[in-house]
């Protein structure tokens, strides 16, 4: 079984040479999940795993261990973005996620462990380091990114600090999701968009409280694909970072085609 052919924009996400606008001269991937199934997946390594062919591209995501998640974590980011007291799910016009850029990291030669993001064109990376694909956002930072690499299912913390609204206030939710190590900003819209997710996707969410996170056709539970149609979107062009976009391996498997083909390092800034 394969992939439909990736979009170019995909394409060139996924670095694959010899792209095109014909359909038909465009790369597959092969039909294996991307991914780290845990006992809440639904699916076997044997379905998914955290690797991907596309075409002649192979990707195999790195391991990160304890030390550099924690090195990762002491990092510096200057001029963080503010942290939204707007909810973005409830603008008129929503946002959109810029998918012909890259979030680049770009170390600080004046002060240790310190870094700024930049927003630069997928073809124009330049001395940056790419730390994801699409423009940078709410989740872009280096702390952000040790959370996604701590926590491989982040599905299952989330949507607990997401129930302490239902009987308590927001705040506590809010705060729950920080104490996982996430900026403030990037808590922030991970809280709306786990509010929105509430007051979207109550009845299929109920509905799926007992069943894996995916079907052996590796199609998502009624809430989580709930999620992703009425949440995804916005969180994606409001955080910036997604693992998807990342190349990070997550408890939710993925098709390969969607899948950003990065590694990371960042000796540059933390050592």
């Amino acid at each position: 079984m394969k992939n439909a052919p990736l979009p170019l924009a995909v394409c060139i996400t996924l670095w694959v040479a010899g792209c095109s606008d014909d359909p038909s001269k465009q790369p597959t991937c092969d039909g294996k999940f991307f991914g780290l199934p845990s006992e809440s997946t639904g699916l076997d390594a044997d379905i998914c795993a955290p690797e991907c062919r596309c075409g002649d591209v192979s990707f195999v995501a790195t391991i990160h261990l304890e030390e550099e998640i924690n090195r990762l974590a002491a990092t510096t980011l200057i001029a963080p973005p503010p942290t939204p007291d707007v909810d973005p799910y409830a603008a008129s016009v929503l946002p959109i996620a810029d998918t012909e850029s890259v979030c680049t990291v770009v170390p600080d030669d004046n002060m240790p462990r310190a870094y700024r993001l930049e927003t630069v064109r997928a073809d124009t990376a330049g001395d940056g380091i790419i730390t994801h694909f699409n423009a940078c956002g709410l989740c872009s930072s280096l702390q952000d990114l040790s959370v996604y690499m701590r926590y491989p299912d982040l599905t299952t913390p989330v949507r607990a600090c997401a129930m302490l609204s239902v009987t308590g206030p927001d705040e506590d939710s809010l705060a729950c999701i920080a104490d996982l190590g996430f900026t403030d900003p990037c808590a922030k819209i991970w809280f709306y968009n786990s509010r929105n997710t509430r007051y979207e996707c109550l009845g299929p969410c109920l509905a799926a409280l007992e069943d894996p996170y995916q079907f052996p056709d590796g199609s998502l539970n009624g809430c989580l694909a709930c999620d992703e149609e009425k949440s995804g979107p916005v969180f994606k062009a409001v955080a910036g970072r997604t693992r998807r976009n990342t190349g990070l391996a997550s408890a939710i498997c993925r098709p390969c085609a969607e899948v950003g083909h990065l590694t990371h390092d960042y000796s540059a800034v933390v050592d």
